[in-house]
């Protein structure tokens, strides 16, 4: 019994709100570098690395699934 993948998982509505949403946090938060300057510290790890992957890694998987979308 195969289980159709396009039943699961979220719409493609729900897809373009998580990429739009994404490239909206990475501008923000390229206008808040931009101003403030690159922080030092443990402010470094959470600006970079926890908020910059999650909205970068958010914005990439969801072009890919749209992508693949059209493609299948």
């Amino acid at each position: 019994m195969a289980v159709d993948p396009k039943k699961f998982g979220p719409t493609r509505g729900e897809l373009w709100f998580r990429l739009g949403f994404s490239l909206c946090g990475l501008a923000l938060l390229a206008v808040a570098v931009a101003l403030r300057g690159f922080p030092a510290g443990p402010a470094m790890v959470e600006v970079g690395g926890i908020a910059g992957l999650f909205l970068g890694g958010t914005a990439i998987w969801s072009a890919r699934r749209l992508i693949r979308q059209l493609h299948p």
